[in-house]
């Protein structure tokens, strides 16, 4: 494929991108047969003309830093998607079980499709799905205090991370803002990173609740690396691309 001139190059790699929704710099370079510096060149001109958003090692079709907003703004935006993971975590939860709740839209979809098998105890951050859980006299409900964020209708700080210490649970569900295969997973927030992260120590195992648009975003405060996830339920708009990376590092990825 070498000989061919910039523009042919260029459709060539947007027709990649939109066909993969991610294309990595090796694989261009081995398919045009140019250089490295070549195609770095190319993504940039792409990037500068908003056509795409380079990535550490390739490009992709999204923005990948993801911004804050308000959680019933966030509610609204793929709702069907997030019931169904809802209902797809909720499955997972077992008779007599301790769990632990973390905040966003998605879990809170979650706490909407628990039905009660026995006796259960949810620790939460979230007021929101500490109010859903309130109708059922079964739940017992541990919300973790501390500095309330009004974006998210959650707590963070120092205070709820103690509370956590005395805790050990059998699954965190947890909600994110950006999933990237490399740098992990994020949300817009520092104080809720790092609740997050003590979260993942009280638990065993660590489920994502994630709807395909999160995929291949980042956001400001990092939680952890991939290899901390059990498991991902999301919806079928992640590319095979991603969903194969996700298998190869082990984690079960469960799609609704």
């Amino acid at each position: 494929m070498s000989m061919i001139n910039i523009a042919e190059r260029h459709k060539f790699i947007l027709d990649k991108l939109y066909e993969k929704g991610y294309i990595s710099v090796v694989d261009l370079c081995k398919e045009l047969d140019v250089s490295g510096v070549t195609i770095r060149k190319d993504l940039k001109l792409l990037e500068d003309r908003a056509l795409l958003f380079r990535s550490h090692g390739g490009a992709m079709v999204n923005n990948p830093y993801t911004n804050d907003k308000p959680v019933n703004e966030k509610e609204k935006i793929r709702r069907d998607e997030k019931q169904y993971i809802g209902q797809a975590a909720a499955a997972l939860i077992d008779p007599n079980d301790a769990v632990i709740i973390a905040s966003g839209t998605t879990v809170q979809a979650l706490a909407r499709n628990i039905h009660v098998k026995g006796h259960l105890t949810v620790i939460t951050a979230a007021l929101n799905v500490a109010l859903e859980l309130l109708r059922f006299p079964e739940i017992e409900v541990i919300q973790l205090g501390g500095l309330l964020r009004n974006s998210s209708s959650s707590v963070t700080g120092p205070y709820a991370e103690k509370i956590l210490e005395d805790f050990s649970c059998s699954k965190l569900f947890l909600g994110v803002d950006g999933i990237d295969t490399e740098f992990g997973l994020t949300t817009t927030n520092i104080m809720e990173a790092h609740l997050n992260q003590k979260m993942i120590a009280t638990a065993q195992k660590t489920i994502v609740l994630a709807d395909s648009s999160k995929f291949g975003k980042r956001g400001f405060g990092r939680i952890c690396g991939l290899e901390e996830v059990d498991e991902i339920i999301t919806d079928k708009g992640v590319s095979s691309h991603i969903l194969k990376t996700m298998e190869d590092m082990g984690i079960k990825v469960t799609l609704v």
